[in-house]
C-alpha cells in the first residue's frame, strides 16, 4: 500500500514548491524586472509620496477638478468593496441613482446643456475605473476652467492631449485619465 501512497505524496510535495513557490516567485522577479511600474501597480508619485494609481480611480469632489464617473465600490472608489452595482435595466434603485447623478451633473456644471454621456452618471463594472469618455471630460470644461480662472479652450485642449487611444488601436474606446489630467491642471497652475 505504501508504495502507492508514497510516489503520490511525493508528486504533491514537489507540485507544491514548484507551483506554489517557485513559479510564483520566478514570475514576480520576471514581472519586476520587465515591467517595474505595471508590476507595483502603476503608481502616481509626487516628491516621492504615492498620490494614487494609473488603474483605480479616485474621487474628486472640490469643483475645480474633474470629477470622476460615480463608484459602486463602496464609499470613495474603496478598492476592498470592488464590484458594480448589479442592478439591471428596469431596477428601481437604479433608475433613481442615475436620475440624482443626472441632477447632480446639472448643478455643478449649469453651463452645459447637452446630453449628459452615459459614463458621467454610471459606474463601471469594478467601480473603480479612472476613466472617463472625453466627452464626458468636457461636460466639466466650462466649470473647470471658470474654477480656476483659465480659458474653457485651454482646458479642452489638457483634456485633448490626456485622451488615450483604444488599445492597440482597437480595443475601446478613447479615455481620459482622471487623475492625470487633475494633476496635469495642478501643475499648469504652479507654473502660471
Amino acid at each position: 500500500m505504501w508504495e502507492q501512497i508514497l510516489p503520490g505524496l511525493r508528486i504533491k510535495l514537489l507540485m507544491t514548491v514548484v507551483l506554489g513557490v517557485i513559479y510564483p516567485l520566478a514570475m514576480t522577479g520576471l514581472s519586476q524586472l520587465l515591467f517595474p511600474n505595471k508590476a507595483n501597480g502603476s503608481l502616481i508619485t509626487q516628491s516621492d509620496k504615492v498620490i494614487g494609481s494609473e488603474l483605480i480611480g479616485q474621487n474628486f469632489t472640490k469643483p475645480e477638478y474633474f470629477h470622476p464617473r460615480p463608484s459602486a465600490a463602496g464609499i470613495g472608489y474603496d478598492a476592498a468593496n470592488s464590484a458594480g452595482s448589479n442592478f439591471g435595466p428596469t431596477n428601481q434603485k437604479l433608475i433613481d441613482r442615475v436620475k440624482a447623478s443626472i441632477e447632480q451633473v446639472r448643478k455643478e456644471n449649469p453651463d452645459y446643456a447637452g446630453p449628459i454621456p452615459a459614463d458621467l452618471v454610471t459606474a463601471s463594472a469594478s467601480g473603480l475605473d479612472p476613466h472617463l469618455s472625453p466627452d464626458s471630460a468636457r461636460v466639466q470644461s466650462a466649470r473647470v476652467a471658470k474654477t480656476r480662472g483659465v480659458s474653457v479652450e485651454r482646458v479642452n485642449q489638457l483634456v485633448s492631449q490626456f485622451t488615450e487611444g483604444p488599445t492597440l488601436g482597437l480595443l475601446g474606446e478613447p479615455r481620459v485619465n482622471v487623475l492625470k489630467l487633475n494633476l496635469a491642471l495642478d501643475q499648469q497652475r504652479k507654473q502660471n
